[in-house]
């Protein structure tokens, strides 16, 4: 089990950026993808971004693309979103998890196995 911490979240105002981070407990070398999720009140939780760990490809959701962008920082176990130009609809609850298996192009849920406690983005 790898525990994951999230950090970063906060309120901002319409058009500005935010950096997410997302340390894990330990070396995540079992897991194949790295992801960032969100989940708004009274929604499901939906894919933002994932990361294959091994390549270093990206997918992100047409909600984002252009906006957001997923990196990691394989020494220090640590995977950031940098959100830009941010909008009232990217609200949300947000965590990162990982996948032992993941479907890179594809930020299906039931893929991640740990995750972490969430952080608030609020865009007014």
């Amino acid at each position: 089990h790898v525990q994951l911490v999230e950090s970063g979240g906060g309120s901002v105002q319409s058009g500005g950026s935010m950096r997410l981070s997302c340390t894990a407990s330990r070396q995540t070398s079992s897991r194949n993808c790295l992801g960032w999720f969100r989940q708004a009140p009274g929604k499901e939780r939906e894919g933002v971004a994932h990361i294959y760990i091994g390549s270093g490809e990206t997918s992100y959701a047409d909600s984002v693309k252009g906006r957001f962008t997923i990196s990691q920082d394989h020494a220090k176990d640590t995977l950031y979103l940098q959100m830009n130009n941010l909008k009232p609809e990217d609200t949300a609850m947000y965590y990162c998890a990982t996948s032992k298996d993941c479907s890179l192009g594809y930020l299906k849920v039931a893929e991640y196995i740990d995750w972490g406690q969430g952080t608030q983005v609020t865009v007014s």
